[in-house]
């Protein structure tokens, strides 16, 4: 079977004196999911006389579709092909969180993902970890032999991703939410703009980004988090750039000014959900209760990388190399619900 690389489009690299437009915006697929920071927000809220209205402003606002692979429905004909795996903890809860170059997450043929995570909530929801899975991991995609991790969605839309992660993590995912490009902007604007610690100094379309504490919103926010050509690690280092976004992201909905704030609060909520499409399985039940078990706060978020021992090329182009044994313990804790450990065992660089 010949590989297939998803193509590096012109648009990948634009000129960097040239400031990010919506065009640009809308041919990236920085799609990182914020349910987590809504489904935080409402959880610390919980006890407020309108935690109502924000989580019924979050829910009736939010898209469904069938996001969730079907055992044996996508590659049906393939030799050996794997059941998707069971669950073994029954309250740690595993959502794929992901984006791609396509507005509509059931049209498969308009891009690529772009970014891809996983999110762990805790069984005790005293600890959350944010797992980045690079885009250019090379692994193995049912049905299609070896491959760039974000090549997956390509092949057979977000279900495939998501079963490309399961058999990848030997782990059953629970859910799925995508976000589409313009509501990450949107975020970032609304709140005024995160903080962030950049490490290494760059610019990107227009704009410089010093080494230290920077604050970024709207086009500026999506050159910090789309570089990478500039970055010694490339795009490992802008997978880093997105976690710490997220991570910036809810941090500030989660500071006293927003949550004591019931009208931006609330404003917040429904912005976020009409830009976020999870899969049909995940109800408003089931958003609320989650909600009203999280005891975490900002800090309580482990952000961590997919292991990968280096980079190699494959037919021109370059990959990164999966580390397989570090990444079998990760399935394991991910499965087991013991990601502290994990941690202790693999600290972030």
């Amino acid at each position: 079977m010949s590989v297939f690389f998803p193509p590096e489009s012109e648009t990948e690299r634009p000129d960097s004196n040239e400031p990010a437009s919506r065009g640009h915006r809308r041919r990236w697929g920085l799609r990182i999911l914020i349910l987590v920071v809504v489904v935080a927000v409402v959880a610390g809220s919980a006890a407020g006389i309108y935690a109502g209205s924000v989580s019924k402003s979050f829910t009736s606002n939010l898209q469904r579709e069938d996001l969730l692979p079907t055992p044996g429905a996508l590659v049906p004909a393939e030799p050996g092909a794997q059941p998707r795996p069971k669950k073994v903890s029954t309250k740690a809860v595993d959502y794929v969180l992901m984006g791609s170059d396509s507005r509509d997450p059931g049209d498969a043929a308009a891009g690529r993902s772009d970014t891809l995570m996983v999110l762990h909530l805790a069984a005790d929801r005293k600890a959350a970890y944010l797992v980045s899975f690079p885009r250019d991991m090379y692994v193995a995609i049912p049905g299609h032999g070896k491959n760039k991790i974000n090549a997956a969605y390509s092949f057979g839309g977000v279900p495939l991703a998501v079963e490309t992660l399961e058999q990848l993590l030997d782990t059953r995912m629970d859910h799925v939410a995508v976000i589409d490009f313009d509501g990450f902007i949107d975020l970032t604007e609304q709140l005024g703009g995160v903080r962030v610690y950049n490490e290494h100094a760059s610019k990107s379309r227009g704009y410089t980004f010093p080494q230290g504490m920077i604050t970024v919103k709207g086009d500026e926010a999506l050159a910090f988090v789309r570089e990478r050509y500039e970055l010694p690690n490339g795009d490992l280092d802008r997978a880093e750039r997105q976690r710490l976004v997220v991570q910036a992201i809810l941090a500030k909905a989660m500071s006293r000014d927003v949550l004591t704030d019931p009208a931006e609060l609330t404003s917040f909520a429904s912005g976020v959900a009409k830009n976020v499409t999870v899969d049909s399985s995940l109800s408003d039940a089931e958003i609320r209760r989650t909600a009203l078990s999280l005891r975490l706060g900002a800090d309580d978020v482990e952000l961590l990388q997919a292991p990968i021992t280096g980079f190699a090329t494959v037919q021109g182009q370059s990959i990164d190399v999966v580390d397989h044994a570090r990444l079998k313990d990760l399935g394991e804790a991910l499965r087991d619900d013991t990601m502290s450990d994990y941690l202790k065992r693999y600290p972030p660089q």
